[in-house]
């Protein structure tokens, strides 16, 4: 079963609050910032540009899973294409290679982590 939070629920994102936050810059289009983080878990967003790197994001697995929320445009990956609301659950040991489709906020819960996939 998908559903999208859209559906019943309306959220606006704060651009100036996120530009406020403290990004990483992978120089690709792709910036993230650490909300919060215990031992292996963590919270990130993610914001990738419109003109981004197609390879911006790199294989890998989610040791314990992930789950995430799309804020603003859509992530697609080898499980499918996740539009604003959405939420998407990988389950642990889950591999795959994220994209965005044009300008792209997510929020990612990583209960234990990545790994970088060869």
């Amino acid at each position: 079963m998908r559903r999208s939070l859209s559906d019943f629920l309306r959220f606006e994102l704060d651009e100036e609050a996120l530009d406020r936050l403290q990004w990483r810059d992978f120089g690709n289009g792709l910036e993230m910032s650490r909300l919060a983080r215990e031992g292996q878990r963590e919270l990130v967003l993610y914001r990738i540009a419109a003109n981004a790197s197609s390879d911006a994001f790199v294989k890998h697995e989610h040791v314990g899973g992930e789950f995430y929320l799309v804020l603003k445009g859509k992530i697609a990956d080898e499980t499918g294409e996740y539009e604003k609301g959405e939420v998407v659950f990988l389950d642990p040991h889950s591999v795959h290679t994220p994209r965005a489709v044009g300008e792209t906020v997510v929020l990612v819960l990583w209960p234990a982590g990545v790994r970088i996939v060869d």
